[in-house]
């Protein structure tokens, strides 16, 4: 996130930087949302699902976190833009409570059905939106009215539009239902996120190689002597830019289209699958890495923190004269050694225990 955020522009890195840049690059907020999901699990019940009196408040506990999360990700899109993911996420946590007392086969065959049928309908829906309608929708939107981000952005044009991104959510909701420490629930994921990798951006590739040959030959026949265009359109070109529905085929960072959603999603299991593992095989791992799990139990603290602080010291964010590394080692760094810090003297994060403090109100429910 804070490569993606507070380091070079994807034209401004260069090398290893660009290497990481890239690897970084949509990939980190799709792992996030992942963990987004997972965390509704810790609410609701990770093995087994709370019923009776406990579902309730599980529930209302994870209906008052999404609507502060919705009005704090509106007010920080005002400021700061609508790259900001927490409105969205308030959604995401609305639509995913049907869900929670769902096992982790069912989820899983949910997320499979969402990354498969919803890109293809996100993309028909937005060719369907021209400007009048667009307007028409949005003059009636409390929220855009705000400034922010209005309901058709969270919904199907905003950067994490919900009916694409919702499939990482109930992937992680699917992990969240796994017992992370069998030893075969493990080795059946350290198949399938590799495999979901390969599958995803390997199909990608060779789709790339196929529309690169037929614009060739098309091109050829025309009589055409123009420059065919870039040899990365399966890996990189957004699909705005295609402009056509081989954008479908697609899997650039941020497309929404079905192959980067399945591509992410294995990269997501992936990195939960190993760092498991290695914290739990390799003792001194742990110790070692104490910091940046630390950050981890105060994600929404680091999350917020990074855009208040890289404003208020003016960080150039990822714009094109920016080809410095060091603000992205300065906030790893510094988010490290606060977390680690904070969490010495308090169970929870600043803002985390803001937002326990407001979900009290759920253990009244019965």
């Amino acid at each position: 996130m804070y490569v993606v955020h507070l380091g070079p522009s994807a034209t401004a890195a260069e090398g290893v930087g660009a290497w990481v840049r890239g690897l970084a690059e949509g990939r980190s907020s799709a792992l996030f949302a992942t963990l987004a999901g997972f965390s509704l699990m810790l609410i609701a019940g990770r093995l087994e699902p709370k019923t009776g009196v406990a579902g309730r408040q599980a529930k209302a506990r994870i209906a008052i976190r999404a609507a502060i999360l919705l009005a704090l990700g509106t007010v920080m899109a005002v400021v700061y833009g609508g790259v900001v993911i927490l409105a969205f996420y308030g959604l995401y946590f609305l639509l995913a409570l049907p869900l929670v007392r769902l096992r982790a086969r069912t989820l899983a065959v949910v997320a499979g059905v969402l990354a498969v049928t919803m890109p293809p309908l996100a993309f028909l829906l937005r060719s369907l939106l021209t400007e009048p309608v667009t307007a028409a929708l949005k003059a009636y939107d409390p929220l855009d009215r705000l400034g922010g981000v209005g309901l058709l952005d969270l919904l199907l044009t905003g950067f994490y539009p919900a009916i694409t991104w919702m499939a990482f959510v109930v992937a992680g909701m699917a992990l969240g239902r796994l017992d992370l420490a069998s030893g075969t629930v493990r080795r059946r994921l350290a198949v399938v996120g590799p495999a979901l990798v390969v599958l995803a951006y390997g199909t990608a590739w060779l789709l790339s190689r196929l529309v690169d040959g037929v614009r060739a030959v098309t091109e050829v026949q025309a009589g055409s002597a123009h420059d065919p265009g870039p040899k990365s359109f399966g890996d990189m070109a957004p699909p705005d830019e295609i402009g056509s529905a081989w954008a479908l085929v697609t899997a650039g960072p941020h497309s929404g289209m079905t192959l980067d959603v399945v591509g992410c999603v294995g990269v997501a299991i992936t990195v939960v699958v190993c760092a498991t593992v290695a914290v739990d095989r390799v003792r001194w791992l742990r110790r070692l890495a104490a910091p940046v799990i630390a950050v981890g139990t105060m994600s929404l603290t680091a999350y917020v923190g990074h855009f208040v602080v890289s404003s208020l010291v003016a960080v150039p964010a990822g714009t094109e004269t920016q080809d410095s590394w060091l603000p992205v080692l300065l906030f790893v760094l510094g988010a490290a050694v606060f977390a680690w810090t904070w969490s010495r003297f308090f169970r929870r994060g600043p803002l985390e225990q803001l937002l326990h403090l407001a979900t009290t109100p759920a253990r009244h429910i019965r």
